[in-house]
């Protein structure tokens, strides 16, 4: 039975799902890159002080030579060829091993940026299963992978043979010359070599670059279901916000009955409208709705006031001015001020009071 297109990663990946893959250390990355990095430098940098490199060596062989030739090895002739290669070590091999260990560090960034993560070496269960294993044997990326090495290995040795045969004629002439001239052929001859298979591996590094990335993308696609899930995740699951929201409703209506009986007036419009207001005459201010309702909540507010003796004036125009106009916790606008301190002054009059 066919698959259910929902089910089909056509969809491009969201940046989530990069991100989260990142994090994991799955990234496009090229080894190739990294060889042609690292080769490059390597050409450079003999290029660069290939001689001055050849000359130290020359010069601490020389002295191990002699220091070796003594037959009287002592202890103090053991230090001084330990310092010899102490100090080549530091001198010379250190800071070329030390460009190449830059190389490949910058490879790295330069195709993945920054990253630091550990996910990769942590163990997982899944690599030990040997049907995974042969799987990936057997994978298209091995395919690729086997078929990159073979013609790396098929150019590499091309050159190798075009670079040597080109120079037959001086290679046919080194019988007769000294061990330095035909040591220098073989450094210029290796140079050339390393050169050319450099540009070729640089050709490589740029297609297997392009095909990590694709195979990268590849992966990392999504189908409908996926994008669903995650938008869920990401914004939280419809039913699960609409409770919260019901809930969030149900704690202020609570909130606001409970400040029913400390109001000084109810405004009804009869049935269905109700408004609870208090006024606070030490401070001078406005009166404020604390309470306001339709339907059944304006049912519930004029209980409440019955039940806490708090007052009830019928007022249609007014209540219905009100409810669309003040919020719940909000003093009542100017343009009710009239009205409402008819209101208050009836209030008092209940109460047996002057209002202020």
């Amino acid at each position: 039975m066919a698959e259910d297109s929902s089910q089909e990663k056509e969809e491009a990946p969201s940046e989530k799902k990069r991100d989260d893959a990142r994090k994991k250390g799955t990234v496009a990355k090229s080894t190739e890159v990294n060889s042609v990095f690292v080769l490059l430098t390597a050409i450079f940098l003999l290029r660069l002080v290939g001689p001055w490199m050849m000359r130290e060596f020359d010069t601490h062989i020389r002295d191990y030579f002699a220091l070796c030739s003594v037959a009287d090895m002592s202890m103090q002739r053991l230090i001084d060829l330990s310092q010899g290669a102490i100090v080549l070590l530091i001198k010379v091999i250190l800071p070329f091993a030390g460009a190449i260990l830059c190389a490949g560090v910058l490879a790295n960034v330069v195709q993945i940026g920054l990253l630091f993560t550990f996910e990769p070496m942590i163990p997982k269960l899944e690599k030990l299963n040997p049907l995974s294993g042969f799987k990936r044997i057997f994978s298209m990326r091995t395919v690729v992978e086997t078929i990159k090495n073979i013609l790396k290995i098929i150019l590499i040795g091309y050159i190798a043979y075009a670079t040597i045969k080109g120079e037959y004629e001086i290679l046919i002439t080194l019988a007769d010359v000294s061990v330095m001239m035909i040591w220098q052929f073989v450094l210029a001859s290796a140079y050339d070599i390393f050169l050319r298979t450099a540009l070729v591996m640089l050709l490589i590094a740029l297609a297997d670059y392009g095909y990590q990335r694709y195979e990268h993308e590849k992966k990392l696609k999504m189908s409908h279901q996926e994008i669903k899930e995650e938008h869920k995740q990401m914004e939280g699951d419809p039913q699960v916000k609409a409770r919260i929201r019901a809930l969030q409703r149900e704690m202020a209506r609570r909130k606001m009955m409970d400040q029913v009986p400390q109001a000084s007036v109810v405004v009804t419009n009869p049935t269905h409208l109700a408004i609870a207001m208090l006024y606070d005459e030490s401070n001078g201010q406005a009166p404020t709705v604390v309470a306001k309702g339709k339907d059944l909540a304006a049912l519930r507010i004029k209980k409440i006031a019955q039940e806490n003796d708090v007052p009830i004036r019928e007022d249609k125009l007014l209540a219905r001015a009100m409810y669309d106009k003040v919020e719940v916790g909000s003093p009542i606008p100017e343009e009710f001020y009239m009205a409402v301190a008819e209101i208050m002054a009836w209030v008092y009059g209940l109460k047996g009071k002057k209002a202020v």
